[in-house]
């Protein structure tokens, strides 16, 4: 199936909702990136769309990116310096291990959703929202393949 089939219109919607609640105690960031294929380590293609879509500008350097593969079955949840240093790996982990279970389902935007609350609670954690936030980064969530 390809991810326009999955993600219509409302489902968008609604994931950008989830990432603008998620951030509402934050001062982090969290982005979405979907796409059909992933011909390399899911991670590296993270990173690239990471910096591409510039979440590693934000002040505090507290982005994350979840990346999803729908064709081949790959995601990624990654994070800037910022957050890594507080989070560690345990914590990408259990992202990952939480959003695999309704993978494996085919339950992809449950999947998606379940990742950007577990990311959103721990910004809040390590990067409570101050007075004067401002949203950063886009919510929407970004599909596509990116050079």
């Amino acid at each position: 199936m390809k991810a326009e089939e999955i993600f219509n219109e409302d489902a968008l919607r609604l994931l950008g909702e989830q990432i603008a609640e998620a951030e509402k105690q934050t001062s982090g960031e969290i982005r979405v990136h979907i796409e059909d294929e992933c011909s390399i380590d899911p991670v590296d293609r993270a990173w690239h769309i990471f910096y591409k879509l510039e979440v590693d500008k934000t002040d505090l350097r507290c982005g994350i990116m979840i990346y999803l593969a729908v064709e081949d079955h790959k995601f990624a949840v990654i994070g800037d310096q910022g957050i890594h240093q507080k989070v560690g790996m345990d914590f990408w982990n259990a992202v990952r291990d939480s959003m695999l279970v309704h993978l494996q389902n085919g339950k992809f935007i449950h999947a998606l959703a379940e990742g950007i609350k577990e990311t959103g609670e721990q910004l809040r954690t390590f990067f409570p929202r101050s007075h004067n936030d401002e949203n950063e980064l886009s919510n929407d969530v970004s599909m596509g393949g990116f050079q």
